[in-house]
């Protein structure tokens, strides 16, 4: 992926700009972990320095269930958005008027309908006492999912308008591989060892550090006992690593290089009494050809896109502390494999991840990937991102009925989170040009190649009021304004994805505000790449993102994720800042993948058609094989 150097895009000031303080997600946690006491936040307010785009963020003052939270904000207006549970109650509700309002339409038919079912069963009910009297026996057929009854049966389905089958050949890999996956599904989920979703020991909040790359970062705890280390989230990589008995690693001493009041920690082999080192013959260890020490100690290296960034060192197998998101909130200790990075390089020394990347990719090797198959969770998990840099993570969450969906194209030699963009909206103008994109929250901002980068653009440029300014070797954006006094974010082009299915991406935040020289300009926060189509944090704000690996789908729903005001109008203080925030991409260099051709997809229908609609096929299908029985 092209990609300029980190360190070339900054402006020579830096800026210390304190953290995000987290809000707790869960009714019943209002006390912030001890590890998190130490932001710069006060019991009255906080400013937020967040250099994005120009929207006044504010978090409210209490959680889901109305009590009060701690906050480093205060002064919310009014104004404030829905709660998200009380939106699907009245959607509940308005589905079952609906229901009773076509009840009372076809009443009378319900009526009739109901008569003649009576005298249906009263005819099947006198017939089989009459059977069994003459001694007959009932016997029922088994069938397998793949066989010819079950082919027969779906084909007289499909021309009453249900689901179409695509059959593997008998005896063929995909046959096999099917019976398999289903197998695994169907007995997996009886042995999940927690019903609910799990997230780290500290809790699952989140939070975006301007400072190292505006990525989102949380507290994990490794190791007996526990040492807390604050990690990137990355959906565009696997390995999960932290700094470990250092030959090249980001300086610990002074946490504030990061601004941040974080105290980075090392993880120590011997410090850890559950810690075991991987060994060559691991099923997991993919250098196994590069074992070479006496120790046969199982060795790892990647490399990032960003600039000459790398992680490597050994894999190590410990303890990784959890707890179940319920209102016991059990401890949970999990046993994974993560790299023990004795040599970082590029970006992990100072603007990114400095203190460990937390990769949460489709691999064997990746977190997400052990808790399922061994059991702790169901295979998929979600994260959720707020428009003031706050936000959660829930491992085993499924999302909900009325999220949006689109599939993922997965490459079976290195599986990633690539999905279908059939079509961006500028403003009023459709951009008809199709790519796919992998979706990584491990990079800041979203990158497209030519043509599609060239047409968004463009389109975007013809619609915008103000001046043009001219380009700026610091600033990784080619479209950039001044931002004139009356500026309000209804003045600039609206930016939205259409999604293979049908399914729309509206991007809250299309736009970054950057302060340089005592002048305020905003940018279109897209970055030009060669041939890499990357959609970054940025168009992520303001949405709840699930990664659901069993069903191979992204869901998303717009979210406040802990009640956020919603401000359409640039903020009346110029944003404090001096530098042009660092755009990180880390995912691994060799994962590149290359758009290619895709096929559009009709849009799903509503959730209440899909529920008439599976209703009428269930009657039916009842009614037949009741028929069925009765002719026999």
């Amino acid at each position: 992926m092209y990609h300029s150097s980190v360190k070339s895009i900054f402006v020579e000031e830096k800026n210390h700009v304190p953290p995000i303080c987290p809000k707790p997600r869960r009714p019943g946690s209002t006390t912030l972990p001890e590890f998190l006491k130490s932001l710069n936040c006060n019991d009255n307010s906080q400013k937020n320095f967040d250099g994005r785009s120009g929207i006044l963020n504010i978090v409210a003052e209490k959680t889901r269930d109305g009590r009060n939270s701690p906050s480093c904000y205060s002064g919310s207006p009014p104004g404030r958005t829905g709660n998200p549970l009380l939106e699907q109650l009245q959607e509940i509700e308005n589905f079952v008027y609906f229901k009773k309002h076509n009840d009372k339409m076809y009443n009378s038919r319900s009526e009739f309908l109901m008569s003649s079912l009576i005298i249906f069963f009263v005819t099947l009910h006198s017939f089989f006492p009459f059977q069994e009297c003459n001694g007959h026996v009932f016997t029922f057929e088994m069938h397998h999912r793949f066989s010819e009854t079950v082919k027969k049966w779906s084909s007289l389905q499909k021309k009453i308008g249900g689901p179409l089958e695509n059959w593997p050949v008998k005896g063929s890999v995909q046959y096999y591989t099917q019976l398999a996956n289903h197998d695994k599904l169907l007995h997996g989920r009886k042995l999940f060892k927690f019903d609910g979703p799990l997230t780290f020991s500290d809790g699952n909040s989140t939070f975006r550090i301007s400072s190292l790359g505006f990525l989102h970062y949380t507290t994990v705890t490794l190791g007996t006992p526990g040492v807390k280390f604050l990690v990137a989230l990355d959906t565009g990589s696997d390995l999960f690593w932290v700094p470990c008995e250092c030959g090249r690693c980001a300086s610990t001493d002074d946490p504030t290089l990061y601004s941040s009041d974080f105290e980075l920690s090392i993880y120590s082999l011997n410090g850890s009494s559950t810690s075991k080192k991987v060994t060559c013959s691991d099923s997991l260890c993919t250098e196994r050809n590069n074992c070479l020490d006496v120790y046969n100690h199982c060795p790892y290296s990647v490399s990032y896109v960003s600039s000459e960034t790398s992680t490597s060192g050994i894999l190590v197998d410990d303890i990784l502390h959890l707890r179940t998101e319920d209102n016991e909130e059990k401890f949970v200790q999990a046993r994974v494999i993560f790299g023990c990075g004795q040599e970082q390089t590029g970006s992990f020394l100072d603007v990114a991840a400095p203190n460990g990347l937390f990769g949460l990719g489709l691999e064997k090797i990746s977190v997400p990937s052990i808790l399922s198959r061994e059991g702790f969770m169901a295979d998929s998990f979600s994260m959720c991102f707020g428009r003031d840099g706050a936000g959660w993570i829930s491992f085993g969450d499924k999302g909900s009925f009325d999220q949006e969906e689109t599939p993922f194209n997965i490459n079976p030699l290195h599986p990633t989170y690539n999905i279908s963009v059939d079509q961006i909206r500028a403003g009023t103008t459709l951009v008809d040009s199709g790519f796919t994109a992998l979706f990584d929250t491990g990079t800041s901002f979203t990158y497209l190649a030519d043509l599609s980068y060239t047409k968004l653009s463009e389109s975007f440029h013809s619609q915008v009021r103000d001046k043009r300014r001219p380009p700026d070797p610091r600033i990784p954006f080619e479209y950039c304004y001044d931002m004139s006094h009356d500026a309000n974010t209804s003045l600039i082009p609206s930016l939205s994805l259409t999604m293979k299915g049908g399914g729309q991406l509206v991007v809250n935040d299309p736009i970054i505000v950057i302060s340089m020289q005592n002048q305020l300009m905003y940018c279109l926060a897209v970055v030009k790449s060669q041939d890499l189509n990357i959609i970054g944090q940025n168009f992520m704000t303001g949405y709840r993102f699930v990664f659901d690996r069993e069903k191979i789908i992204l869901g998303w729903k717009k979210f406040d994720c802990y009640d956020i005001e919603k401000i359409d109008h640039f903020p009346s203080v110029p944003v404090n800042t001096t530098h042009v925030p660092p755009a990180v991409a880390v995912w691994p260099a060799n994962d590149a993948e290359k758009p290619d051709d895709r096929t559009t997809n009709t849009p799903r229908s509503s959730f209440a058609s899909s529920v008439y609609q599976t209703f009428y096929l269930n009657l039916i299908n009842c009614c037949l094989a009741s028929l069925i029985l009765l002719i026999l």
